[in-house]
């Protein structure tokens, strides 16, 4: 069976994550979605996704097909029935369809399909606050599924370790003198990952591929680190997609971090407000502050945006993609796609020294920033320029 995922409807809800990748590339747990349904169906997805995602992100349709919505999380008996579906059936959980048959070239109408209610326990990512709320549940699904059957890598007798049994070493794991807490959920080190001496950790945790935790790091359960990451200073409950850095002291807490973002030393996120109130993000659907229902809430950072040193961000703040922001002060609570600047005021970061800046950063990770990257970002530029409208030239 040739299975696709799909957006869905609150991929606006995930803006700016969205904004460079499928609702399927989020990661959240140790994997990203797409990574966790691949491995529960046995098999390699493609996307269906916005317009001028496709070319990096192709959809393949073959004869027979099973579209599945990616803002849901797999399990096993979600699995088993997505798997047993045959033509002009669909499932639906309440009101919304996670996963239908279709044949190449068919049009979907609902009311043409059998439907199959799913009224199980489900997990599913429709908001960007969900990512690192529903972080803990999705580590130890993920770790359940990783390291079944499996044997970890020996810890150094060096360590201090609580809970040694919920503990996975992958190949190549380099950790000396640290703590590790699994006694509240799991820790899972990837492959060719380095914790620092002096670090504490409690899970549960996840360090993706290549990952390095700083000396003296202090790291709160429920927290993952993706893949070529480096994670220094306070973090707590938080997620970062892979390729950034926060290496530096300073506190991060209740947030999450896009990919190729890098955070300046000493820099400070507020997780909750003075007067303990409900915390109100920015809504790019609503264009306007929405509530999240939580009283703890960070930074939400999208891809390629960097703070420099010091930076102080308020709780509930939202940062779009390429964004580059430094000075004294609080900047607002919504800082708009290729801004630059602070609290003193922005300007438009143009796109020239934008894609010259993450040519350089994606090169120190051996990755190209291809003709599709620019296409893609140019593209977010002329999508977002209704956000810089106070100061674009």
């Amino acid at each position: 069976m040739n299975y696709i995922l799909f957006d869905g409807p609150s991929r606006n809800a995930l803006l700016p994550f969205t904004y460079t990748k499928p609702v399927a590339d989020i990661r959240v747990g140790i994997l990203t979605i797409r990574e966790k349904w691949e491995k529960h169906l046995e098999s390699t997805t493609s996307t269906v996704t916005e317009d001028y995602l496709s070319g990096k992100y192709p959809m393949v349709e073959l004869e027979e097909n099973v579209m599945i919505n990616s803002s849901y999380l797999p399990s096993n008996e979600l699995v088993e029935l997505i798997k047993s579906l045959t033509s002009n059936q669909a499932v639906f959980y309440e009101e919304e369809p996670v996963a239908f048959y279709i044949e190449e070239g068919q049009e979907v109408d609902f009311s043409t399909f059998e439907i199959v209610s799913y009224d199980k326990e489900m997990i599913s990512i429709q908001n960007t606050w969900d990512i690192f709320s529903k972080n803990d549940q999705a580590i130890k699904l993920d770790f359940e599924l990783l390291t079944r059957d499996r044997v970890s890598m020996p810890i150094p007798e060096s360590n201090n370790v609580i809970a040694p049994e919920n503990v996975f070493l992958e190949e190549g794991v380099s950790i000396e003198f640290a703590t590790l807490n699994a006694s509240k959920g799991p820790i899972y080190l990837g492959k060719n990952t380095q914790i620092m001496e002096g670090s504490l950790i409690r899970g549960p945790f996840a360090l993706g591929d290549y990952s390095i935790v700083k000396m003296g790091a202090k790291i709160y359960g429920a927290t993952t680190v993706g893949p070529y990451s480096k994670i220094g200073g306070e973090v707590n409950n938080s997620v970062v997609f892979g390729y950034s850095n926060k290496g530096h002291e300073g506190y991060l807490g209740n947030s999450v971090l896009g990919e190729w973002c890098n955070i300046g030393a000493d820099t400070n996120v507020s997780n909750l407000k003075n007067n303990y109130a409900e915390v109100r993000l920015w809504s790019y659907e609503n264009e306007s502050f929405a509530k999240t229902g939580l009283q703890f809430c960070g930074l939400m950072m999208g891809d390629h945006s960097k703070c420099g040193i010091n930076t102080m961000f308020n709780t509930g703040t939202v940062i779009g993609v390429n964004a580059n922001i430094f000075g004294t002060g609080f900047p607002r609570n919504f800082v708009p796609s290729y801004s630059w600047g602070g609290g003193s005021g922005f300007t438009t970061y143009l796109t020239k020294k934008a894609f010259e800046v993450a040519k350089i950063v994606m090169a120190r990770r051996k990755v190209d920033f291809t003709e599709e990257d620019e296409k893609i970002l140019t593209h977010i530029f002329e999508e977002t320029r209704q956000w810089r409208k106070g100061y674009e030239k």
